[in-house]
């Protein structure tokens, strides 16, 4: 007796489990962006622990740490987001909603760096909108891909 694909559970769904990578091109796109502004900020957050004289630091800025503070804070986050990047590789859902709130703090933390290096702080903020955006849209596209299949 053999079994079909149609009687198996959960054949023809777009839900990613633990063993389905990611399967639409925006999910790819927002681990891939996942990784790279997740290395970006562990960067930030080495150079800025290391005291690195790239930085400016202002004296009347009102969300006040000091450089090594910004640091750690920028560290924790790039290697969260690189971890959560990495997850949703591998296909699971909680990454998604995971990397989407991840994304939203580092474009907080990012917001705040300004004044210590604005332009690299842009460039992130603008990568964690198209992170949250890309995981959006591919939860959505996924989720249509479901209800086609189902």
């Amino acid at each position: 007796m053999t079994t079909s694909s149609v009687n198996r559970p959960g054949a023809g769904s777009a839900d990613r489990g633990p063993g389905r990578p990611a399967q639409s091109g925006w999910t790819v796109l927002a681990a891939s962006l996942m990784i790279f502004g997740g290395a970006m900020a562990i960067f930030e957050g080495i150079s800025a622990i290391a005291k690195d004289d790239l930085f400016l630091v202002t004296r009347h800025y009102v969300f006040q740490f000091s450089l090594t503070g910004w640091g750690w804070i920028h560290l924790i986050l790039g290697i969260v987001l690189v971890i959560a990047g990495c997850a949703v590789f591998g296909g699971a859902v909680w990454a998604s909603y995971f990397g989407v709130a991840i994304a939203g703090l580092g474009a907080i933390a990012n917001f705040l760096w300004l004044p210590y290096y604005p332009i690299w702080a842009t460039v992130l903020i603008a990568i964690n909108f198209f992170i949250i955006w890309a995981l959006c849209a591919g939860l959505h596209h996924e989720a249509d891909l479901g209800t086609k299949r189902a």
